[in-house]
């Protein structure tokens, strides 16, 4: 595990508009939004028989909540590729890629100098919900989004990407 080091010099928190999603060991080209990563844990009550007015809490199962990946509509194919691996129409007998529709994705966030300052792991995602297309108007002026919905079976954050030294300008002499 990394060592943790405090930069003395940041003040400020991340921002939530520098990240970067990656698969397959590729950058995954134009996502513009990601949903929250989040996780609960059931909470099991119960109590002992000696005990009846109060009751104990502990820990139950954990749920992932599904990650939504959004990006305008471009050439590349690969939300699509993926989605197809779920469920592809027409392939009768063979309508899911059993042996690879599962992957790893790599979820990266950048502090303002484009440093990567944060990394998290979420593991054996799979696409629950493919939207190609949405609601076209041609009243509207608003780029065509493009959404994917991943399930996934849990995620951990990259300790071995540790804080940046955050650059600095070298005042003219």
């Amino acid at each position: 595990m990394a060592q943790f080091t405090v930069n003395g010099s940041r003040f400020d928190p991340y921002k939530n508009f520098k990240f970067r999603i990656k698969w397959d060991g590729r950058y995954v080209a134009g996502v513009s939004k990601v949903s929250a990563l989040k996780r609960t844990t059931e909470v099991v009550k119960h109590r002992e028989g000696g005990d009846p007015s109060t009751s104990r809490k502990s820990p139950g199962r954990t749920e992932y909540e599904a990650i939504t990946l959004e990006r305008g509509v471009t050439h590349d194919p690969e939300f699509e590729i993926w989605a197809n691996k779920v469920w592809n129409y027409g392939s009768v007998g063979e309508e899911v890629s059993l042996a690879d529709f599962r992957k790893p994705v790599i979820l990266e966030v950048y502090n303002e100098a484009g440093q990567k300052a944060i990394a998290y792991k979420i593991f054996r995602c799979w696409v629950s919900e493919f939207q190609a297309l949405p609601d076209l108007d041609a009243n509207a002026n608003a780029v065509a989004i493009q959404m994917l919905k991943l399930e996934n079976e849990g995620w951990e954050r990259d300790y071995d990407v540790t804080e940046p030294e955050e650059p600095s300008f070298v005042e003219p002499t």
